[in-house]
């Protein structure tokens, strides 16, 4: 019998467009991570997330890590608002003393509140960032200010490539240009939610080399979020046969990054900045 290895280069048509941003390069693959035929000139990135609510952020900020974006979700509450606009106002004109690398700025996931947040994370930001994220209920409102200042809109839909493609589609009719949109597609964590999210992110690669121009923007996943809401990433309760706690959930979030980056994943966002460095390391 003869050893042949499958080559899957036959069905790649088209390229996945390429954002440069700040020096790094999202996208421009030419075919799927870790094949034999793979000629792709970017690596996957990695981004380190930090919750504004967190009373350590602006010393965690200032601390040397291995990652290639820093990512700050602003998890804020409705109560008092109007206040918390104003602090956040204040925060963005101080990072730029606090940090030099790319910048992720991720509203609540709260519609409500992300209507006024995100417009104004992409208003104040201090450079060009990737502002995440708009959806079908909030995009209209989030879009003019995005391409007004000349930022990255990461798009995100429920874990459907239908869904995906039409919010492209009315994003870029709203004045977004193709060119700098990343596909969100959500995800779950490990478990069945895994492998619905990789599955769906294979198929929006798959449509995009297939010549499909509403799916062929770079991919981005949020790793840490989706790892931590699983107790066995969380909580240390369970006993001495699941190892040490530490460990155990440092490897749930690179089992979860590792997946998606192998489904088409451009971006990883993790939390733990140990997950980031090994990450780093494997890649």
């Amino acid at each position: 019998m003869h050893n042949t290895q499958l080559d899957l280069s036959f069905c790649i048509k088209e390229d996945i467009r390429k954002i440069d941003y700040k020096g790094l390069e999202i996208g421009g693959s030419k075919s799927f991570s870790f094949m034999k035929e793979n000629s792709n000139t970017a690596k996957p990135l990695i981004a380190l997330e930090f919750l504004y609510s967190d009373n350590k952020l602006l010393e965690k900020l200032s601390q040397e890590n291995k990652a290639d974006i820093i990512s700050i979700k602003f998890d804020i509450t409705e109560e008092n608002l109007e206040q918390k606009l104003c602090a956040i106002k204040d925060f963005l004109e101080k990072l730029p003393s606090i940090i030099s690398h790319p910048l992720i700025l991720r509203g609540a996931n709260n519609n409500d509140i992300d209507k006024k947040l995100v417009p104004l994370l992409a208003e104040k930001a201090p450079c060009e960032s990737i502002i995440a994220f708009a959806d079908e209920n909030t995009y209209e409102q989030i879009v003019p200010a995005v391409t007004k200042n000349n930022h990255i809109l990461v798009l995100r839909s429920p874990i459907d490539i239908n869904l995906a493609k039409e919010l492209n589609i009315l994003t870029t009719d709203k004045g977004m240009s193709p060119d700098r949109i990343l596909i969100d597609p959500d995800m779950g964590g490990l478990g069945y939610g895994l492998d619905y999210g990789y599955s769906i992110i294979e198929k929006i690669r798959q449509a995009a080399f297939n010549g499909d121009t509403m799916l062929n923007m770079p991919i981005i996943a949020f790793i840490g979020e989706e790892s931590y809401r699983a107790k066995e990433a969380k909580s240390d309760t369970f006993t001495q046969c699941w190892g040490n706690f530490d460990e155990r959930c440092v490897m749930w979030e690179i089992a979860g990054a590792g997946a998606m980056i192998s489904a088409g994943a451009d971006i990883v966002v993790l939390w733990n900045p140990k997950s980031a460095e090994i990450l780093k390391e494997i890649l």
